[in-house]
């Protein structure tokens, strides 16, 4: 088990300007003359005295540390992770092509137009101008879609999920 004690230890002891070289050297392949550093670079899992007597670095020592205190990644329901794949900083990279993707974002972005709000089509197309460049195909779609309902160039949500 890893704890923040041994992760200050494996800094502290790259900190130090001897271990550090020694830890550097043992990398490189190069003798160590400091046995008081490479003693205290084994007991900071830093590196290893083989049978041999050698000493071998251990820099797998890092990803241990890393891998014992990562953060798993929460898991994503399946309507966030095509959200999140589409969806950089708010702007669609590109129009999903699937049905089923494409009806995920169509939803997401219908939920910008407020229920019983009617917009004219320019402020339709300003809308959803912030999410992609060719906002004519997006407007055509929310509509094909049965998310905007259309008349005389005024548009108004007629469908998608409501937030509450």
């Amino acid at each position: 088990m890893v704890n923040d004690e041994d992760i200050r230890r494996v800094l502290g002891l790259l900190y130090q300007q001897d271990t550090l070289t020694a830890f550097a050297a043992l990398v490189l392949g190069g003798e160590v003359a400091d046995g008081e550093a490479l003693e205290r670079l084994r007991r900071g899992g830093l590196a290893v005295r083989e049978e041999d007597g050698t000493w071998r670095a251990r820099p797998e020592r890092f990803r241990e540390l890393l891998q014992a205190t990562a953060v798993p990644e929460p898991k994503l329901d399946p309507e966030e992770k095509v959200l999140r794949t589409f969806l950089v900083d708010g702007r669609l990279r590109e129009i999903p092509m699937k049905h089923d993707k494409r009806m995920v974002v169509l939803r997401y972005i219908a939920q910008v137009f407020e229920p019983g709000v009617r917009y004219p089509e320019k402020d339709v197309d300003v809308a959803l101008r912030a999410f992609h460049d060719d906002y004519p195909a997006l407007r055509r779609y929310l509509v094909d879609a049965g998310l905007l309902a259309r008349e005389d160039n005024v548009y108004w949500r007629s469908g998608g999920p409501v937030a509450v």
